[in-house]
C-alpha cells in the first residue's frame, strides 16, 4: 500500500501521530486495524473444536452449545448499531478502549463459567466489546483513507486476520486437548489484554470532529434511515452480507462435519480449518493486486465469481454421497479465497458514500452482515442430518448470491470507487 496518502479533509484528521507522541504511520495503522479485526475470528474460531465436547461437559443437547456462537453473533451484530454511534459522538480511541476493556473481562467470564447458561452470558458480552473493536477499527480506516485505497488497507488487515484465523483454530485443538474449553478463553482474555496495552500507546485519534447528536434516539433513527436509502450502502452490503454467510455456516457447522460425520479427531481439527482460512489469506493477497488492475467493483465480481463455482462444485460432490474430507476442505478453500477478495471491498465501498457517518455506516453494515450471518448459522444448526450436505448447499447458495449481488448491484451502484 505504499504510496497511498491518507485521506485528508472533512472528518478526517492526520493519523501519523498518536496521543502518546508514537508515530503509528500507515503500515503501524494497518497492523492496527488488523489487529483489531483478528477478535472476531479469534473469538469464535479458537474454541470450535471444544463445541462438540460442550454438549457433554454441560449435559445440554448440540442445539443449546450452538447458542454460544449464534448468541455471539447477534450480540456482535445489534450492538454494531450502538458503538457505531459512539464512536462518532466520543471519538474513536476512548470507545476502542472501553470495547477492549469489556472484552478482557468478558473473556475471563467465560473461562470461569460453571454452567452453559453463565457461558451463553458472558459470550454475549464478550460480543459487545468485540464488535465496537471491530466497529471502530473500520470507522478509523474510512476516517484516514479515500475508499479505494481504504479497501487495500483492509485487505492488508485481513491478510493479518488470516494469519490469526488460521493459527486459531491449531492452538484451539492444542488447549481442547490440554485444558478443555477454558483454557481456550483464558488464551483469548491474554491476546485482549496485549491488544488494550498496545492500542492505549499508540492508537491515535483519528476523528476530528466529534458529532454530539451522533446518540440521540432521533437522529439515529433518521441517520440509519438516510444510510439505508442508499443503493450503494445496499449493493456493497449485500454482497458482504451474503460472502459472510457462507463463511459463517462453514464456522458454525464444520466442526460437527469434520469430527462427528467425517470422523477427523478433535486434535487434527485445527489443523482442517487452518487449510480452508489460508484461501482467505489468498484472497486477501489477490484483492490488492486485483484492486489495482481492475477497480473496486470489479475485484468483487471476481472474488463472487470464484466463491459460487467453488461452493457449486462441494455441493455437487456431497449430492453424489462423495462424503470425504478432501471433498469439503478443498472447494471449501476456493469459496474462502474468493470471501478473501469479497469482503474487504464491501466493507469499504459500503462506507465510502458517509464521510460524517462513517461510525454509523459501518455499524449498520457490520449489523446486516451479523443478521444474516445468524440466521444462516441458526438454519445450519436445525439442517444438520448427520451428512456435509446441508451445509455444503449452504455454502453454494451464499457464493451464488455474492455473485448475483455483485454484477446486478454493485456494477450498476459502484459508488465513490
Amino acid at each position: 500500500m505504499a504510496g497511498t496518502p491518507p485521506r485528508q479533509g472533512r472528518g478526517a484528521r492526520d493519523v501519523t501521530t498518536g496521543r502518546s507522541g508514537a508515530p503509528p504511520g500507515e503500515l503501524g495503522l494497518t497492523v492496527l486495524v488488523g489487529l483489531f479485526l483478528t477478535l472476531q475470528p479469534i473469538s469464535t474460531d479458537l474454541y470450535l473444536a471444544s463445541l462438540p465436547g460442550l454438549s457433554a461437559r454441560f449435559d445440554v443437547p448440540a442445539s443449546t452449545v450452538q447458542l454460544t456462537l449464534s448468541l455471539f453473533m447477534a450480540g456482535f451484530g445489534a450492538m454494531q448499531l450502538v458503538s457505531g454511534p459512539m464512536a462518532d459522538r466520543y471519538g474513536r480511541r476512548p470507545v476502542m478502549l472501553g470495547g477492549l476493556a469489556l472484552y478482557v473481562v468478558a473473556s475471563l467470564a467465560c473461562a470461569a463459567a460453571p454452567t452453559i447458561g453463565v457461558l451463553i452470558a458472558a459470550r454475549f458480552a464478550q460480543a459487545i466489546g468485540c464488535c465496537t473493536v471491530v466497529v471502530v477499527g473500520r470507522a478509523i480506516v474510512r476516517d484516514a483513507f479515500a475508499p479505494a485505497a481504504g479497501a487495500r488497507v483492509l485487505a492488508h488487515a485481513s491478510s493479518i486476520l488470516a494469519g490469526f484465523a488460521m493459527a486459531g483454530p491449531v492452538i484451539g485443538s492444542l488447549l481442547e486437548v490440554a485444558f478443555g474449553f477454558r483454557g481456550a478463553f483464558v488464551f483469548i482474555a491474554a491476546i485482549g489484554f496485549a491488544l488494550l496495552g498496545v492500542t492505549a500507546r499508540l492508537l491515535p485519534e483519528t476523528l476530528d470532529r466529534r458529532d454530539v447528536t451522533a446518540l440521540e434516539p432521533r437522529r439515529m433513527f433518521y441517520g440509519y434511515a438516510a444510510i439505508l436509502r442508499s443503493p450503494v450502502f445496499l449493493a456493497y452490503t449485500a454482497a458482504g452480507s451474503a460472502s459472510y454467510g457462507g463463511l459463517f455456516a462453514f464456522i458454525s457447522g464444520s466442526s460437527f462435519v469434520l469430527i462427528e460425520v467425517l470422523g477427523v479427531p478433535a486434535g487434527w481439527f485445527g489443523a482442517c480449518f487452518a487449510f480452508v482460512v489460508a484461501g482467505y489469506l489468498c484472497g486477501t493477497i489477490a484483492c490488492r493486486r486485483l484492486l489495482a488492475r481492475v477497480g473496486l467493483p470489479r475485484t468483487i465480481v471476481a472474488g463472487g465469481s470464484l466463491a459460487a463455482a467453488s461452493a457449486t462444485v462441494g455441493a455437487a460432490l456431497a449430492l453424489a454421497v462423495v462424503h470425504h474430507v478432501a471433498a469439503l476442505l478443498v472447494p471449501t478453500f476456493g469459496y474462502f479465497f474468493g470471501h478473501g477478495i469479497v469482503f474487504p471491498c464491501a466493507q469499504s465501498g459500503a462506507t465510502s458514500s458517509f464521510a460524517e457517518r462513517a461510525g454509523a455506516a459501518a455499524g449498520l453494515f457490520g449489523a446486516l452482515v451479523m443478521l444474516i450471518a445468524v440466521l444462516i448459522g441458526t438454519w445450519v444448526g436445525a439442517s444438520f442430518d448427520g451428512t456435509p450436505v446441508p451445509l455444503t448447499i449452504t455454502l453454494a447458495c451464499a457464493g451464488l448470491a455474492a455473485l448475483a449481488v455483485a454484477r446486478f448491484g454493485v456494477l450498476r451502484y459502484p459508488g465513490d470507487s
